[in-house]
């Protein structure tokens, strides 16, 4: 056989390989959303669960993982952003670095139940936390933080050389040039991990199950009271998750309408990381079109 025919060959494997693929995945989330979008309702996402009845929602399970995730990201933003213009603008290119970096890489691999069971024995027993808000969102800070700092270091290193070069020439100091030229320029990459890291944070269950806690007590909504353990701003509450909870259903199975319950949980998660993809890329999109047509 020659050239051109192995390379045909290897070429039709690739795209066979490729459509194989796609078709498992597509296949995944197809059953995933045909058995889970006839269940989603209204009702079903403002009612709050029902342990041994049929009806039950998935209110409030539903606010305590945009809850926690607004947590985690607030916590975890700002010092991720940091510890990456450290890295990228500051920091000498010596061994020392090497070591951070590889300690964030090890630190990204690590599995989440890893993280959870650390959390449980940090945040919840030795800092007496308990199954909270709060260790949930320090245990997802630890989860989030080290592939967050990496992608915001890979966005900022991304700006060629030659616009630092031109604020220091301009007379600019090397913080006015980071805050002023990098990190607009890096913007839409940012934002993109960010929204991306969201979305992993959102789906996120073992990590919680040791940390957050798998019971979710009733709220009251029009309670401001941040103390009120029946306030939704009680960080020291047990928070059950979506995750957790399509997780305990399929566990414990003292839901008559379980199956039901847990394929429009399932969706609602789905769909809810779908459109933190979704919007990445057309934000990613939107500011890079910005950002050069200026």
């Amino acid at each position: 056989m020659d050239a051109k025919k192995w390379d045909k060959f290897a070429v039709g494997v690739l795209y066979a390989l490729s459509i194989f693929i796609v078709l498992i995945l597509f296949s995944l989330l197809a059953f995933i959303l045909w058995r889970g979008v006839p269940q989603i309702s209204w009702e079903f996402l403002t009612q709050p669960a029902r342990s041994f009845q049929v009806g039950g929602g998935i209110g409030i399970q539903l606010f305590n993982s945009f809850y926690l995730l607004f947590l985690t990201m607030l916590i975890s933003a700002p010092l991720a952003l940091g510890a990456a213009i450290y890295l990228s603008e500051y920091a000498k290119q010596n061994w020392v670095t090497d070591i951070i970096r590889t300690a964030i890489e090890v630190l990204s691999s690590l599995p989440s139940i890893v993280v959870g069971l650390f959390g449980f024995l940090i945040f919840v027993i030795q800092f007496d936390f308990g199954f909270s808000i709060l260790s949930g969102a320090l245990a997802l800070t630890i989860f989030n933080l080290p592939l967050l700092t990496r992608t915001i270091e890979d966005s900022l290193q991304a700006i060629p050389g030659v616009q630092r070069e031109a604020g220091l020439a301009l007379g600019l100091s090397r913080w006015e040039t980071v805050t002023r030229i990098i990190l607009p320029a890096a913007l839409p990459g940012i934002l993109t991990g960010m929204i991306l890291a969201a979305g992993r944070i959102f789906g996120e269950a073992a990590a919680l199950i040791y940390t957050a806690g798998q019971s979710a007590p009733a709220l009251d909504f029009a309670n401001w009271n941040p103390q009120s353990i029946t306030s939704p701003l009680n960080i020291m509450r047990p928070a059950e998750t979506l995750a957790v909870h399509i997780w305990k259903i399929n566990s414990e199975g003292v839901m008559p309408d379980g199956p039901q319950v847990s394929a429009g949980a399932s969706a609602v998660l789905i769909i809810a990381v779908l459109l933190f993809n979704l919007v990445a890329r057309y934000l990613g999109r939107k500011l890079q079109k910005k950002a050069t047509s200026a």
